[in-house]
């Protein structure tokens, strides 16, 4: 029986995407523009209680990825879900009932 040919170029494109959000801080500010259209980098530091500089750094990061996209209004910097689809990522590592250590 013959098997199924695996699209490489598909499983590169989830690993990419699953090595970008792998860290709950990222994961909790996809969470919060999922429900949020958008947020300024001060709404997600104080929705997260994280320290500035990090979440500076994970939007960012999150951005130069392709997850993220921005816009600037004034001094203010907006960042706002690009790949909406990783919502469907998230739903399924929370509906996950895995055994984990």
């Amino acid at each position: 029986m013959p098997q199924a040919k695996i699209n490489t170029n598909s499983l590169e494109k989830g690993a990419f995407i699953l090595k970008t959000i792998a860290h709950p801080v990222r994961l909790a500010i996809i969470q919060l523009l999922e429900k949020n259209e958008e947020l300024s980098v001060s709404e997600v530091t104080e929705s997260t209680g994280e320290e500035q500089s990090a979440i500076s750094h994970h939007l960012i990061n999150m951005k130069l990825k392709g997850i993220l996209s921005s816009r600037k209004d004034g001094n203010k910097v907006f960042y706002f879900l690009k790949e909406k689809d990783v919502v469907k990522v998230l739903s399924c590592i929370q509906n996950c009932d895995c055994n984990y250590v």
